[in-house]
């Protein structure tokens, strides 16, 4: 393939205050270019001229391959985005299937650092999360008191909706503002209690700030693993809260990676895997269908709906799936077959760990171990509770926990 060396290709930031808003470099890049691409809000602001005006696509990946595929080196094309094209926006989307001499990027003020000017908070110190391509219940995973979040909103639905989630999570005290048309001369601002707020009506564009506070009985659940075990629905099957941290201890999380949760039942580990970092992955096999649909209502309670569940056997419901960093196995260590296919499919690198309760699974446990190597560990819990008036210690089944990584 000819290597391309001069930039044919524009990411333009642009606010609400539109062209006037623009650097004399930005205007250039739009001016010059021979297609403009953007939203129609955006196609909008840029002046007349002889450039082919293309609306995004729906879905957006179209337009993408567009450009990419028909336009690239072809002819110069300027991309139209809002604000900071690199923060939650189209430019990651061109900028990671191109070569960095093929592009420019000329930011504008995002509208992110617009609103923690306007409300007096530290950029560095206050966490942004978007419901543009996210439900809302992603934003649970950050709720937590004194945290200041900037929420990107889908539409106007998404204050009412995100209220909502406050109220529910013991956050009725919180502080909201609710930005409209932010950085342009029609922009509004709204703040309000959540517990005193009934209801509103909002532009499209709008973004909400979230200044968090929560009510002296609400219980917040930490990102470290090993929550309650009373935080999940559960039929009593499920890794208890001691086991769970010592096993994500194990399974080692990092940002960016994916999990295997194989036999995932309540889906407890998937969950703590997936909110230990924003950017953590996680397939959940289960084949039964009653735990599937509890696996996917407990991800959406505790702020990580984008967990993947997937019904049926394994190993066969394995196939084109793709290739995992992690794979924990929490039940079916006896079926034939099963652990070294889990092994077979993981990453060089990547951590297998497996739990089992029974004789039978110990021994295959340790068996597996001879050959492939790896470490077995016995996790013996007991928990104090009453015997009549007096506290006694009552213990847990014991675990084998076998731990490898693929070298």
């Amino acid at each position: 393939m000819q290597t391309i060396t001069k930039p044919w290709l524009s990411i333009v930031g642009i606010g609400e205050d539109g062209w006037d808003g623009l650097s004399k470099a930005a205007r250039v890049s739009v001016e010059s270019a021979d297609r403009i691409y953007g939203g129609a809000r955006h196609l909008a602001f840029a002046p007349p001229g002889a450039a082919v005006r293309c609306a995004w696509k729906s879905p957006l990946s179209q337009s993408i391959d567009e450009i990419v595929q028909e336009h690239r080196g072809v002819c110069a094309v300027a991309v139209l985005a809002s604000g900071d094209p690199m923060l939650h926006g189209v430019g990651p989307l061109l900028t990671r299937r191109l070569d960095a001499a093929e592009y420019r990027v000329i930011p504008n003020i995002s509208a992110f650092s617009l609103a923690c000017a306007r409300l007096g908070w530290p950029v560095a110190e206050t966490t942004l999360l978007s419901l543009v391509h996210e439900p809302v219940e992603s934003i649970v995973r950050s709720l937590a008191p004194s945290q200041r979040l900037i929420v990107y909103s889908r539409d106007r639905s998404s204050p009412e909706a995100v209220v909502r989630i406050l109220r529910q999570y013991g956050l009725g005290q919180s502080r909201v503002t609710i930005f409209e048309r932010l950085g342009g001369s029609a922009e509004k601002r709204a703040d309000l209690i959540v517990a005193e707020w009934i209801s509103g009506e909002f532009a499209d564009l709008n973004l909400i700030a979230i200044d968090c506070v929560a009510e002296p009985d609400t219980r917040s659940l930490s990102l470290v693993p090993g929550l309650p075990d009373d935080a999940f629905d559960s039929d009593g099957q499920l890794t208890k809260r001691e086991v769970r941290a010592a096993t994500l201890s194990r399974l080692a999380p990092l940002p960016g990676q994916l999990l295997w949760d194989v036999g995932a039942g309540t889906g407890t580990i998937g969950i703590e895997w997936m909110r230990v970092h924003r950017s953590c992955r996680c397939i959940a096999f289960e084949q039964r269908e009653d735990r599937a649909e509890r696996i996917k209502l407990n991800a959406n309670q505790l702020g990580v709906p984008g967990l993947q569940v997937i019904v049926g056997s394994a190993p066969s419901t394995f196939e084109r799936q793709e290739r995992p960093d992690a794979i924990f196995l929490g039940g079916g260590v006896t079926v034939p077959g099963l652990l070294e296919a889990c092994w077979e499919r993981l990453s060089t690198g990547g951590r297998l760990v497996a739990n089992t309760v029974t004789v039978a699974g110990e021994a295959s446990l340790a068996g597996w171990q001879t050959r492939y190597g790896g470490d077995l560990t016995r996790i013996a819990i007991s928990r104090a509770a009453y015997i009549g008036e007096k506290l006694a210690w009552r213990p847990l089944s014991p675990i084998t926990q076998l731990a490898a990584v693929k070298r």
